[in-house]
């Protein structure tokens, strides 16, 4: 086990969706201080909020660019731990292929040269459950092949292999986290990437029924935000080191009762509208989490249905926040 106590800790990505939540979780921990490094091109200082009222909870002050090679240097220095949650999302890197392998891929080099310079204790990477593209066995297991076809996947993979290589050349602790299909408070439901969780929420305020592209037969794995970012903390805790871990919940949860779950929760007479299927990058994906429960000592504890309606409740009252702000201002 890593002993914390005490300890100076880095957040790279620190005001995103899962970024900020782990800042929540670790201001639980008895540590000496906790900083925020982020370029807030995704995430959002209203994120922070609360945390930010620990006084051992601080931006830094210069910026937060990985590819600031200087001043990512200066954030690194001195702390003990590092999370590495910085990056471009999958249909962004889609879009943006060269943007995809600067930031992801060139950016988590900046990050681990740092982190070998000045001596971090364990690195935590954000990996993705993108690098086993559709599952060729269900749930899938770390060892799964890597069948990703995606340029988010393929600079997630480069991403796990410098961590492997920094820790053969360099002894670099480090622990990779392979997300699974994450939800909940704070995600992004006004930009051009947002999710499919938040899309149906989108139809159903506007009174039309949620669109489900082919048949609905897609399943996923689908795990609570703040189920992520404890599972960031203990990775961080944990004796492991120079490897890699699936972070879900192993349910498999289709396209279709996913939009009949949230017609419930929301109290909505809509009926589901089935159009051709579009582009999807991939129709089936459920992580094995047994590894993590023995390895880690993380499980999920959020349950789908009480997670969408802490989202829910959460999108409603940012909704009207965000409209009083916009009231207020004219």
């Amino acid at each position: 086990m890593f002993d914390i106590r005490g300890s100076k800790v880095l957040v790279i990505g620190g005001a995103g969706l899962i970024g900020s939540h782990v800042v929540d979780e670790l201001i639980k921990e008895d540590l000496r201080e906790i900083i925020i490094y982020d370029n807030f091109s995704r995430g959002l200082t209203e994120n922070l909020g609360a945390a930010l009222k620990d006084p051992r909870v601080k931006l830094f002050k210069l910026g937060g660019d990985i590819l600031h090679t200087d001043i990512l240097d200066k954030a690194i220095a001195g702390k003990d731990y590092v999370f590495h949650l910085a990056a471009l999302w999958l249909l962004h890197c889609h879009d943006y292929p060269r943007s995809a392998f600067r930031v992801n891929v060139e950016g988590t080099f900046n990050v681990l040269e740092a982190c070998v310079r000045h001596q971090v204790k364990k690195l935590i990477y954000s990996s993705s459950a993108s690098v086993y593209g559709d599952a060729l066995q269900i749930p899938m297991p770390e060892d799964h092949p890597f069948n990703n076809q995606t340029f988010y996947g393929a600079t997630k993979i480069a991403g796990e292999q410098m961590c492997r290589a920094f820790y053969h050349r360099y002894g670099l602790d480090y622990v990779g986290l392979r997300y699974m299909n994450v939800y909940g408070p704070r995600q992004d439901y006004k930009g051009a990437y947002i999710a499919v969780i938040m899309k149906i929420l989108d139809r159903l305020g506007q009174g039309l029924g949620p669109i489900v592209y082919g048949d609905g037969s897609q399943a996923y794995d689908f795990i609570y935000v703040s189920d992520t970012a404890r599972a960031n903390i203990c990775a961080m805790k944990a004796a492991a080191t120079n490897d890699f871990y699936n972070v879900g919940s192993g349910n498999q949860t289709t396209i279709n009762e996913l939009a009949e779950m949230i017609l419930k929760v929301t109290g909505s007479d809509q009926k589901i509208q089935y159009e051709p299927a579009g582009q999807t990058f991939v129709t089936n994906r459920i992580g094995d989490p047994s590894r993590a429960i023995k390895e880690l000592g993380f499980k999920y504890e959020v349950e789908l249905e009480e997670g969408l309606k802490r989202l829910i409740k959460w999108r409603n009252s940012h909704q009207e926040l965000v409209a009083k702000r916009r009231n207020a201002g004219r």
